[in-house]
């Protein structure tokens, strides 16, 4: 089947681009040996989970037992949730997981710690700190008292630290000193623990703006990006990749157009309401149609402004758009389908969309 025969909208890969975007951080991951255990948060399929592990990642990262669930299928020989698991259902849920291949959990609390103890089946945890994005994590004050409290629960096995720093967007100007004062303080904190005799196995980090500078920082040896398999718009604006490094489309008809506008099939139900990180107007990038402004969207409709749009298309003519962020868009839509030289040669089922619990 030739793209222009896919039913729009319709999420597209470019498999030459995706391919490359694989390769690449592969090769960085063996380069500065650092294990790579992806996020799988941004395709949610398992047959590219399994694509990384051949590629050589250690693993797959999830958010929730229920995608763990779904990662099962790439057979993984382990698999991290990086989410504190709480609450019953959850627990028996991870259980079963935990029968099925290895699994470590990132938490950042005794509170979370204690029920997987309760399980009775061995688990592996990650402590996850906080180092400038105040989001989940603890105080890398209370890092310590807690490890020393996780050590001493049963069918735990405490391998290291995790943390998120996605409050750093690059290294110039003010993300420099964010990521000098995560640098002081992870350093601090792994002395601390040192002296302590605590030494961690694993430290995790790593986000896919930051990914090829991981390994400026020191202690770490294991990265957790996402979004790099396919990139998106606002990876680009971040300098992260280029647009040529962005593998992931969504095919669109224009349904209707008057003077200086036009109107997609794809709206809020079809695209992610994410603005871009770096500020700026719109919710996607039309590369074919420079000019052209994706300003609104109600649930099936994209508003596209085209007063400075000199080729603007037709009624009934296909555009495509670079989401602004991916991850978010994957999770909209039920296939996705793998682009070569404008043969559609592979379909995939999105099998952890809406995989929330």
């Amino acid at each position: 089947m030739h793209i222009s025969e896919l039913e729009t909208p319709a999420l597209v890969i470019d498999l030459d681009i995706m391919d490359r975007n694989l390769a690449r951080v592969a090769n960085y991951a063996r380069e500065h040996n650092l294990r790579l255990r992806p996020h799988t948060k941004t395709h949610k399929i398992p047959a590219l989970g399994r694509r990384q592990l051949d590629l050589g990642a250690v693993g797959l990262t999830v958010a929730k037992t229920t995608e763990a669930e779904v990662m099962l299928d790439a057979a993984p020989e382990d698999l991290l949730i990086a989410y504190p698991v709480l609450g019953q259902a959850k627990l028996e849920r991870l259980r079963r997981i935990a029968r099925k291949t290895r699994v470590t959990i990132a938490l950042d609390s005794l509170e979370a710690a204690r029920p997987l103890s309760d399980l009775g089946v061995d688990l592996g945890v990650l402590v996850e700190v906080d180092l400038g994005l105040g989001r989940t994590g603890a105080a890398p004050t209370d890092v310590p008292s807690l490890v020393q409290e996780i050590v001493a629960l049963p069918h735990l096995d405490w391998e290291g630290l995790a943390f998120y720093p996605g409050h750093i967007k690059g290294l110039t100007g003010e993300d420099e000193a964010k990521s000098a004062k995560l640098r002081r303080d992870l350093h601090d904190l792994l002395n601390t623990l040192t002296a302590l005799r605590l030494v961690p196995r694993i430290v995790s980090g790593g986000s896919t703006p930051l990914l090829f500078h991981s390994h400026t920082f020191a202690g770490v040896n294991e990265i957790r990006p996402g979004t790099y398999i396919f990139n998106d718009l606002n990876t680009a604006a971040m300098g992260a990749c280029s647009l040529e490094d962005c593998a992931a489309t969504i095919l669109a008809t224009v349904v209707s157009r008057r003077e200086g506008h036009m109107i997609i099939d794809g709206g809020s139900k079809t695209f992610s309401s994410d603005r871009l990180a770096t500020g700026g107007a719109g919710f996607g990038l039309l590369p074919a149609f420079p000019g052209a402004v994706f300003h609104k969207m109600n649930e099936e409709h994209g508003y596209v402004d085209i007063h400075e749009c000199q080729n603007a298309p037709a009624v009934g003519e296909r555009v495509q758009v670079l989401p602004n962020h991916i991850c978010v868009a994957v999770n909209l839509h039920e296939q996705v389908y793998g682009i070569r030289g404008g043969e559609v040669v592979e379909t995939w089922t999105v099998a952890g969309r809406g995989k929330l619990q």
